[in-house]
């Protein structure tokens, strides 16, 4: 039986640091399956149409998250946007936004709007700096000459450090990580900087994704060599690296066809399992040793040093447990107007209860 150290134990509930959860119907669907995969905290994207670039706009998407699951705690953020100003980040603060998205324009889902050129919005990050607000990047340069989906993380990470360099007391997390040289650069900058890793880029490469539209995202999962970096650093403990699942949900229609196939891996159901399917994978594959996934290992991860990194206290009111009982991957999530296909659907995983 694999890792008999974490059957039956009580662990504090997940906090996933990064999700999609829509709006409409599929947010309807979506947002019900968030405690299903051992999550009571979330960081919400807020990449919509139109996206969430005003505290009223953010607020109200909040509302509208509350009356799904009133159980889950929903730390919001705005989309970084030419509105975004130093007054708007004020306001921001004192309305419990927790913070400001990122996203170069043209690299994923939603993101036309996003970000041309950094300069403009160094007023902005030096009042988040001062506000304590925290900046996510999604770190991938545009493709375009030489940069191709396999090299946009990497050819980011320049970014990354001059952000750093001039705003040294500004929070940032580069969010999904999928490289060895994306860790690397996390840990050669100061405590600042922190990195979010998703349940699938633990599990997948390259391979992966070319054969599967269901496990295609941006950015996309890379080699056999920087899965098992990302692996590695998990089973480190070190604190800088925690979880974000970028559950990202489409209609099974825009992953299957059309022009242009979606980007997004939905595992929000099955978030904390997911990431003990991908250690038990890792471990028969001998990138890490079973010893080395410890419930302390797991907490942390999955827990502890995300809420620390975004100043919140300590899971001590739920907890869950995990058991290896042959629970299969639901086939798909469907309700009367939407479907979705889960990543590794049908395959067998972790069960998880509440306690």
């Amino acid at each position: 039986m694999p890792f008999p150290k974490l059957e039956g134990v009580k662990l504090p509930a997940s906090a996933d640091f990064h999700v999609h959860l829509r709006d409409g119907a599929m947010m309807d669907l979506v947002v019900p399956t968030i405690r299903n995969g051992g999550v009571n905290t979330v960081y919400v994207m807020p990449n919509l149409l139109p996206p969430i670039t005003t505290v009223d706009q953010a607020q109200q998407y909040q509302k509208r998250l509350q009356a799904l699951d009133p159980k889950v705690t929903y730390l919001m953020s705005l989309y970084l946007h030419s509105s975004i100003t130093p007054s708007e980040i004020i306001a921001a603060k004192c309305a419990n936004i927790t913070g400001i998205k990122s996203y170069p324009a043209g690299v994923t889902t939603n993101s036309d709007a996003g970000v041309v050129d950094y300069e403009p919005f160094y007023p902005t990050f030096a009042e988040m700096e001062q506000q304590g607000l925290i900046l996510n990047l999604h770190g991938e340069c545009p493709s375009k000459g030489d940069i191709t989906v396999m090299s946009a993380e990497e050819r980011f990470l320049p970014i990354l450090f001059d952000l750093h360099r001039r705003f040294p007391n500004l929070k940032i997390i580069l969010e999904h990580l999928t490289t060895a040289a994306a860790v690397a650069a996390v840990l050669k900058c100061g405590p600042t900087v922190a990195g979010t890793i998703t349940a699938h880029h633990l599990s997948i490469i390259v391979d992966s994704w070319a054969g599967d539209p269901f496990c295609f995202c941006r950015p996309v999962a890379k080699t056999v060599a920087d899965r098992n970096a990302l692996l590695r650093v998990v089973i480190s403990g070190n604190s800088k690296f925690f979880f974000g699942s970028d559950s990202a949900p489409h209609p099974v229609a825009a992953k299957r066809g059309g022009d242009k196939i979606a980007a997004g891996v939905f595992s929000q159901p099955y978030a904390t399992q997911l990431v003990l399917d991908a250690l038990e994978k890792g471990c028969k594959e001998g990138v890490v040793k079973e010893e080395e996934v410890t419930p302390e290992v797991l907490e942390g991860f999955m827990s502890k040093f995300g809420r620390a990194f975004y100043g919140l206290q300590e899971e001590t009111r739920e907890f869950i447990t995990v058991q290896k009982g042959g629970e299969r991957i639901m086939d798909v999530l469907q309700a009367k107007d939407v479907e979705v296909v889960p990543f590794r659907r049908g395959q067998e995983t972790w069960s998880l209860s509440w306690v």
